[in-house]
């Protein structure tokens, strides 16, 4: 399925959030939730566990959400998702967007059954997982997709000593209808990739590295530029997973050609949670990702 590219010019200047949220100075979340409401349109309800997302658009009658929002418990955001749709099937009215949108926390560990559960019984919504690799909204405490060597308020010494899951993998080896990932500081990439899951029918799975000034120990201002450097440090990668098959998109794409990456350090030093960090363990990361490109580069190319 091809969807035109959206720009600046042509993005729709419809707004489907008041202007005046609770969100951080900085914060992804809020760029995202914008952009993608304006992909998915007013014909939408969107289910939503404890997160960040429920502070950043508060609650009724003061919420900064113009669409239907359903405030569910952490563990069950994919199953009231599925729910809601079904609710909706009886109604004859399935023209209406689905979508779960939880934290990683809300994703990766106390959700992560549910989730699970909805993409084997390939219920029709849309699921997306903002990442900002932590806890954030309870006070900064590690969760499963919180990197190696993070500093957090339960890993304050030397930082976390697990490495992070790959959730857009692991959801992936469930054959849903589309994985994708995405990143707050490309929001016009998410707005085309929520367009084009949309149009799919089935479970559709979108993760974004959304980068939290507060958590990550940095300055509000650098929150687009720090996104950008987990690009082009190939850290994080954009792409899209259709019928099995993975494809590179916007500036990851672009890195398949180049011979050398940003230095992963580059990354690291812009965010104080990395500030225990170890130089073995930067040269071990390093090492890991040009691996890992040198290999996309002989298969992808």
């Amino acid at each position: 399925m091809t969807i035109k590219k959206t720009t600046a010019i042509n993005l729709t200047a419809e707004e489907f959030v008041h202007p005046g949220n609770r969100a951080c100075s900085g914060c992804g979340l809020s760029l995202l939730y914008r952009i993608g409401l304006k992909a998915l349109g007013r014909d939408t309800i969107t289910v939503i566990p404890p997160s960040c997302l429920t502070v950043t658009q508060g609650l009724f009658p003061i919420a900064s959400t113009q669409v239907p929002s359903l405030n569910v418990v952490f563990a069950s955001t994919a199953a009231a998702a599925a729910g809601v749709r079904a609710a909706l099937k009886v109604q004859n009215k399935e023209h209406i967007n689905v979508v779960a949108w939880a934290g990683d926390g809300g994703t990766s560990d106390i959700g992560i059954q549910a989730l699970s559960a909805a993409i084997e019984r390939g219920d029709d919504f849309l699921y997306i997982c903002y990442d900002n690799e932590a806890y954030m909204n309870t006070g900064i405490q590690r969760s499963g997709t919180t990197p190696m060597g993070t500093i957090t308020t339960t890993t304050p010494v030397l930082g976390k000593q697990q490495r992070s899951k790959d959730i857009p993998a692991i959801v992936a080896a469930h054959n849903p209808s589309y994985v994708a990932s995405c990143s707050a500081s490309y929001p016009l990439d998410f707005h085309d990739k929520i367009k084009k899951a949309i149009g799919i029918k089935g479970l559709k799975y979108i993760h974004i590295h959304c980068p939290c000034p507060s958590g990550w120990g940095m300055e509000e201002r650098l929150s687009i530029k720090v996104g950008k450097l987990a690009i082009s440090t190939g850290l994080y990668e954009l792409y899209e997973i259709e019928d099995g098959k993975k494809t590179f998109s916007g500036p990851s794409a672009k890195l398949l050609k180049q011979k050398k990456l940003t230095p992963v350090s580059d990354y690291l030093k812009t965010q104080s949670r990395f500030r225990s960090i170890s130089g073995d363990l930067i040269d071990q990361m390093q090492e890991e990702i040009d691996a890992r490109w040198e290999n996309y580069r002989a298969v992808m190319q």
